[in-house]
């Protein structure tokens, strides 16, 4: 170790305020200095890391501290690549996640052992360790697609998919060889091996999601809420370790239980991703640089022959499989190169098989050297390959995605019709300002940062009162919007009806979807009926949902959803249609859509276009729609889509909804939705649409709804 006194400092650093400031100001200055010349910051931190290192100007040491902070950034990413996933994407592509994961296992492998077994001149058991070192990858480079916006295109999804995949069956040939090398592999290893990943999986995906409904039903302290989803990673770690798998397959299989309870458009997945990216992650960057001893590839040509066998291996393996998942799913060019470029670099379970085979010692040479399952060069060989693929990975994944951007930007460009989205919460009660705000958080389109609104009525009798109270709310509210990234415009209004306060409102600011919140314990009241026939259904251009929150948002497993007859010749049923979409597709719940035979065939179109999780039943008459409604279970959620009188959707039977819901789904969450019923822009070619089979028309329309 080198110890060099510089202005009262000694090296390696051991001031613990001063380790933490360099390893800040390293994560602070990197990006910025790097993004100027268009390299990827993930390399840059690597680099830092091992400049710094103990192998570089020794400055900082990997001691404990950074080996737990990184560990916590590599279980960072692979629970938010599990967290991240479209679970209905997930299901419906999961033969060609299945498929990617046998190209990207197999072939690699294949290169692998033929190059240690004749090349090398490695044993079989020592070649088949050393294969496996490049079937597995790490997502390292998720954060930044995730950060471009295309973690929802089918090829990310495939490639997260197959990662979960890959990443186990190479672990589990690590724990296989380490077992036969200690002579255990035999009836009672392969049973217990099968039982313990059976009750960890059993665990994970059942157990802890249950674990987790109760905790947010039950906390609702934002700061209580992050470390209770710390926790889970670690646990799910812990599990994985138990069961005879590396940490992060737990922490991926942590991230899909919490999938579904942690909405993406959620404050909780906000504050998620801004600490992992802001911190742990860049630790775990920095951590896995400081292992980079260039000096080892230059003392042994030994070390270099070994280090190109697996650089050929790992990238060319990688590459092959990704051209050939591209030619099997006919994926676009682009979209082939995110996938190499996004299983191309090998970092965690590659360093953990490495350090797993050079700590077994087989015996001893005849000089006393001992002789390791896999050698000193295998182990500096695999530094390299760290280091070469991580700076692959991130040039080809942050090109091409920048490149499918582009062309979805260019896409949604091209295909807008100049609607804006314009979402107004009036709320006069503190109790309901996060339910609101959650609700309209989830309903916006994705990629939009405004046009989010809440206001709060001044009553001019009590005005002192009235202020105070109100400033109090839209206060909470513009908070909430800001922990989920989102600007939230608030709105005083001082007006001796709350009605006319809110109408005049949406006249003002060109209002398209307007939420009206239902108290717990009151429900519709005479009053709110009035005022709900004779001033918000008055509102013919807007959108009306009417909104009663039992429980979160986030711990509602799946929504029956009610049609009525004829609802998709209304002017605004595919807009209100797009609000059920992003409830389902941005909160992870399952929809159970009731509706006539023609309604399903529109739906299942649409489901072509845009996937949720969704299910189709077919009902003739109201009385049927009510019987579903009453059969909901704890967990779930009702939907009606609604209309006013005079609309082909009217039935007489809907005036008595709000006295039923009254008696019968008190504990339940509901919303009714009143598509707007005069035509704005977005709806013109729906007057069109007055026969179900003129699929062209509906065609049309879902493209520009649905883009």
């Amino acid at each position: 170790m080198v110890n060099l006194a510089i202005h009262g400092f000694t090296l390696p650093v051991e001031d613990p305020i001063i380790k933490f400031l360099i390893e800040l100001v390293i994560i602070l200055f990197i990006p910025i200095l790097l993004n100027k010349i268009k390299v990827p910051h993930l390399l840059g931190l690597i680099i830092a890391g091992a400049i710094v290192g103990p192998n570089g100007f020794n400055i900082l040491l990997r001691d404990s501290s950074v080996v737990v902070i990184g560990t916590t950034g590599l279980l960072y990413i692979m629970f938010l690549a599990g967290l991240e996933i479209d679970m209905g994407d997930f299901k419906k592509n999961k033969w060609k996640s299945i498929t990617f994961s046998i190209y990207t296992f197999a072939v690699p492998f294949a290169l692998g052992l033929l190059g240690g077994y004749y090349i090398l001149n490695f044993s079989l058991l020592t070649s088949i360790l050393f294969a496996s070192l490049f079937s597995s990858h790490t997502l390292i480079v998720y954060p930044l697609v995730s950060s471009l916006g295309v973690t929802k295109k089918i090829s990310v999804n495939v490639t997260v998919g197959g990662t979960m995949i890959t990443d186990v069956l190479s672990l589990l040939v690590l724990a296989v060889v380490v077992g036969m090398t200690q002579g255990e592999v035999g009836t009672a290893f392969w049973v217990q091996l099968t039982v313990s990943m059976i009750l960890f999986s059993l665990i994970v995906l059942f157990v802890f999601p249950i674990i987790a409904r109760w905790f947010f039903k039950t906390i609702h302290d934002k700061i209580s809420q992050y470390i209770f989803v710390v926790v889970i990673i670690y646990l799910g770690a812990l599990l994985a370790e138990l069961a005879g798998v590396e940490a992060i397959i737990g922490a991926f299989f942590a991230g899909l239980a919490l999938n579904r309870l942690i909405p993406h458009t959620s404050p909780l997945m906000n504050r998620v991703e801004f600490v992992g990216n802001a911190l742990f992650i860049p630790f775990f960057l920095i951590s896995v640089g400081m292992l980079i001893d260039f000096r080892a590839f230059i003392s042994s040509w030994e070390t270099l022959g070994v280090a190109a066998v697996m650089l050929v291996a790992s990238i060319g393996g990688k590459y092959a499989a990704a051209i050939l998942t591209q030619k099997t799913f006919r994926f676009t060019k682009d979209e082939g190169m995110l996938i190499f470029g996004m299983s191309s670099a090998s970092a965690a379970a590659t360093l953990a098989a490495v350090l797993v085979g050079y700590n077994i010692i087989l015996g001893e040479s005849p000089n006393g050297e001992p002789i390791r399952l896999l050698s000193e060069h295998v182990l500096n060989g695999s530094i390299l390959l760290i280091l070469v693929s991580c700076t692959i990975s991130s040039f080809v994944s942050m090109s091409s995605a920048q490149r499918i951007a582009e062309a979805e930007n260019e896409k949604t460009v091209s295909d807008s019709d100049g609607q804006e989205e314009k979402i107004l919460m009036p709320i006069n009660n503190e109790e309901m300002t996060q339910k609101m705000i959650n609700l309209g958080l989830l309903i916006k389109n994705k990629g939009t940062k405004e046009g989010v609104y809440v206001m709060n009525v001044i009553n001019e009798e009590t005005k002192e009162s009235s202020l105070k109270n109100a400033e109090k709310i839209l206060d909470n509210a513009v908070k909430l919007g800001a922990s989920a990234d989102t600007l939230i415009t608030p709105i005083k209004r001082y007006d001796s009806s709350v009605v006319s306060g809110i109408n005049n409102v949406i006249k003002e600011n060109e209002v398209t979807d307007l939420i009206i919140g239902l108290q717990k314990e009151r429900g519709f009241t005479p009053s709110f009926i009035y005022n709900l026939y004779n001033g918000y259904l008055k509102n013919e251009h807007v959108n009306l949902m009417l909104y009663h929150a039992i429980q979160p948002l986030s711990t509602i497993k799946n929504y029956v959803v009610l049609i009525p007859p004829g609802a998709d010749r209304e002017p605004g049923f595919f807009y209100a249609l797009l609000r059920i979409w992003n409830i389902a597709k941005n909160s992870g719940a399952t929809m159970q859509f009731y509706a006539t035979a023609a309604m399903i065939a529109v739906l299942q179109r649409i489901l072509k276009k845009s996937n949720i999780e969704a299910e189709m039943s077919e009902i003739a008459t109201w009385e049927e729609a009510q019987q579903k409604a009453e059969d909901l279970g704890r967990d779930q959620g009702l939907i009606i889509v609604m209309a006013d009188r005079n609309l082909f959707s009217y039935a007489s039977q809907m005036h008595a909804v709000p006295d039923y819901l009254n008696r019968q789904a008190v504990d339940n969450n509901y919303i009714l939705i009143y598509p707007f019923s005069k035509e704005r822009d977005i709806a013109q070619e729906s007057r069109s649409v007055n026969n179900i089979n003129d699929f062209a028309t509906i065609g049309k329309l879902i493209s520009k709804v649905f883009k």
